[in-house]
């Protein structure tokens, strides 16, 4: 199981992604190093409450929201699919992307099959 720092730093990376933001320009929107960053999206690094809630306001979310999410709640009840996110996010992007598509596959066939 994912220790919290584990999952906050899923979390950050998460809606970072989602908010097409890379870790340096986050970074540099709180006056924090990139690396920094990186450590506290992998839960390498426990940090202060005051980090959390600067880098919350970046994403434009409070720190309510990054700590606890209704959408976030629901996949967290479907264990799976919650690992599942974390997994991918610790990936680095070039197996983010072939995770995508072939998932993608998977789900939404050619329509070449389909006829």
């Amino acid at each position: 199981m994912a220790t919290f720092a584990e999952q906050i730093g899923a979390k950050i990376r998460m809606y970072r992604i989602e908010k097409n933001l890379t870790q340096e320009q986050l970074a540099e929107s709180i006056g924090m190093a990139a690396t920094y960053l990186g450590q506290i999206e992998r839960g390498e690094k426990n940090t202060k409450l005051n980090t959390i809630e600067k880098i919350a306001y970046a994403l434009d979310m409070s720190v309510y929201d990054l700590f606890l999410n209704e959408q976030e709640a629901h996949l967290q009840k479907k264990k799976w699919v919650w690992e599942s996110l974390v997994l991918l996010l610790k990936s680095d992007e070039q197996t983010q992307r072939k995770a995508y598509r072939l998932l993608h596959a998977l789900i939404e066939p050619d329509e070449s099959e389909q006829n």
